[in-house]
Order: C-alpha cells, then sequence, then structure tokens
C-alpha cells in the first residue's frame, strides 16, 4: 500500500509539466503589414510573424495565432491571457511597466513622404507653362487687350482714319497692336491717339498697363516654379508652414501635435498617402517601416520617402509580466537578427532601402 501515495504524488507532480508542454502558445496579433498579415487561405506572415516562426522552431514551441483588436491585444498580454504579442509594438517606459518586452527586433522611426520631384529639365519646365491656369491668364490678357483696341478704335477712327481707319477687323487690330506696345512699354511710336478722348484711354492705359504687366509676370513666374515650391522639404525642419498627412491616434500624430505643425488626420495610411499624391497635403508623416511596405502598393504614381529617421523607436515582442518565454525568446531575437537570413526577411517585405 505504501507505493500508491508515491505513484500518486509522482503524478500530482507531473501532471501540471504535462499538460502544460501540450497547451500551445496563445500568439496574440494585429494585423499590421508588413509586419502582420493574413493570406488569403489563412496563413500568416510578415516580417515579425517570420521572426516568430523561426524562434518557435528553435524553441520547439507549439503555438496558436489569436488576431485581436489592438487594444485587446495589449490588454490580454498585461492580463497573462496572451502569452507573447506579435506585431509592431513600440517599446516605451509606459508598457514596460505593465507588461515585459523581448529585446528589439526592429528600429525604426517618422519618416517624411512627399510628391515625387519631377526632372527640372526645360521638358518639365514648358511643360509646366503650357498649363490650363497659364492659358486661362493669356486668354483673359488678350480679352482686355482687345477690349481696349475697341474702344481706342470707336475713338480715333473718324479723327485719325490713316493709323485707325479701313474696315473694322483693321482698325480693330490697330487697335488691339497699340493697346499691346502700350501695355509693354515697347512704344513702338507707329500708332498714338489724337482725339481727346482717345488720348485720355491712352493715359489711362498706360498706368493700368504697369499693373497688367506685373500681374502677367507674376503668373509666368507661378506657373514656372510652383512644382518646384512643391518639393522644397528636405527634412522635419521644414514642415512649418507646409500642411501635413498622418494617421489619427498614432506617434506621428502625437509629434506634429507636439511641434505645432499643421497636419490633417485620415483614417488609414493609405488614404493619408494618396492625399500627398492628389495635392491635397504637401507630405505626410509616419512610420518609415509601413510606410514603405504601402508605398510599394500604392496604385499609380508613388511617393519619394526621405532618407533618415526621426523621433527614433524599437519594436520588440510583449510578454506578460514574469513570464518564463522572456529569457528563451529574447536570446532567440538576437539571435535570428543577427543572422544573414534577417535582412533578406525584411526586404522580402520593404524592398531595397531608399
Amino acid at each position: 500500500m505504501s507505493a500508491l501515495p508515491r505513484l500518486i504524488a509522482t503524478l500530482l507532480f507531473l501532471i501540471p509539466g504535462l499538460l502544460q508542454a501540450a497547451t500551445p502558445v496563445r500568439v496574440g496579433v494585429t494585423e499590421v503589414p508588413p509586419f502582420v498579415m493574413q493570406t488569403d487561405d489563412g496563413q500568416w506572415q510578415g516580417i515579425s510573424m517570420d521572426l516568430w516562426s523561426s524562434i518557435s522552431d528553435e524553441l520547439g514551441l507549439e503555438y496558436e495565432v489569436v488576431a485581436l483588436p489592438f487594444q485587446q491585444l495589449l490588454a490580454q498580454v498585461e492580463s497573462g491571457q496572451i502569452d507573447v504579442a506579435v506585431g509592431a509594438l513600440t517599446m516605451t517606459a509606459e508598457r514596460e511597466t505593465r507588461f515585459d518586452f523581448s529585446h528589439p527586433f526592429y528600429q525604426t522611426g517618422l519618416s517624411i513622404g512627399v510628391p515625387n520631384a519631377p526632372d527640372q529639365s526645360v521638358l518639365t519646365s514648358l511643360k509646366s507653362l503650357l498649363s490650363w491656369q497659364f492659358f486661362s491668364v493669356v486668354a483673359a490678357l488678350a480679352g482686355v487687350l482687345l477690349l481696349v483696341g475697341v474702344i481706342l478704335w470707336l475713338f480715333e477712327r473718324k479723327h485719325n482714319p490713316e493709323q485707325f481707319g479701313g474696315s473694322t477687323a483693321e482698325g480693330v487690330g490697330s487697335g488691339f497692336w497699340w493697346a499691346a506696345v502700350t501695355m509693354t512699354t515697347v512704344g513702338y511710336g507707329d500708332k498714338a491717339p489724337v482725339s481727346l478722348l482717345g488720348r485720355l484711354v491712352g493715359l489711362i492705359w498706360m498706368f493700368a498697363g504697369l499693373i497688367m504687366v506685373a500681374s502677367f509676370t507674376a503668373a509666368i513666374t507661378s506657373a514656372l516654379t510652383v512644382s518646384n515650391l512643391q518639393h522644397q522639404i528636405q527634412g522635419p525642419q521644414d514642415l512649418p508652414g507646409n500642411t501635413v498627412a498622418t494617421i489619427a491616434n498614432t506617434a506621428s500624430e502625437a509629434y506634429l501635435s507636439e511641434q505645432r505643425i499643421q497636419y490633417l488626420s485620415y483614417p488609414d495610411l493609405t488614404t493619408a498617402m494618396q492625399s500627398v499624391v492628389d495635392g491635397e497635403t504637401d507630405a505626410i508623416v509616419y512610420d518609415r517601416a509601413l510606410m514603405q511596405y504601402r508605398n510599394l502598393q500604392l496604385p499609380g504614381q508613388r511617393l519619394s520617402i526621405l532618407p533618415g529617421v526621426f523621433d527614433n523607436q524599437l519594436y520588440g515582442l510583449a510578454l506578460p509580466q514574469g513570464s518564463e518565454l522572456r529569457g528563451p525568446v529574447s536570446e532567440q531575437v538576437l539571435a535570428v537578427t543577427e543572422s544573414g537570413d534577417w535582412s533578406r526577411i525584411v526586404s522580402r517585405y520593404l524592398g531595397r532601402d531608399e
């Protein structure tokens, strides 16, 4: 009989360990391309998921993926309902008080996306010049010249038939020519009003012509330089004075708010980036890795992601406080990220870093 109690005690000791070994690790995820993505057949992939796959293989862990909204993901890690959270989790002091992080596996930060700058060639300048806005200004100017020419012809056709006589077309044409050379201050002197009303029109038009020339010059200058001015953002110091797109309730929005930079919040990254392409905003500020990936998915024209990052951030895997997995998982994070396969994993999803 004495052997039976010992057997029972042994089983009571072993059963918890056996049950624990048979229970798969609950891996919480929130879809955030390119770190966590679900394929059409239900498989999970991405930078973080490929990292976790390598870690679980090395540690011999069975696991099940639990898809959760982001806020629930953090809450369930904190309560221990999730054994490890895999995604694009920024390591912060506030979060460290709620749960433990593994060693960081990815360093990122905010970057700026701007419209692709066109090649500054003669052809590009001509293309900017030959725009609808430019032709509208030219048409309006031609209309004003014609109006002044007609008025002068009406006053001069009887008093000055040598210069403004002939048919209606010839007389109006002479008036148009006189209005043009007077406005531009060329003043060939081949035509001049002689009547009192004609000279009064000439005097008024001389002063009005100065304003017209200045306005026309400004229109040409604007047409030639507006595209260049849109691409003067070279870094964070150039953001003030521009309208910047970002995503609501993110670190990028917090940064823009702290820096008092004018911004517009959009519900998702694709919409925000498209607003820059469409000219609704001048630039976008967001996480560099996420923006690089989404830039590859944009239909049609892509953005130019400026080099360099600011407001640096680190990504890590999140585990409940005191988790026994933290040590082994952190060791494997270092092993994977130090291997040559890691750069290939990142390049597979982000492409070449610009």
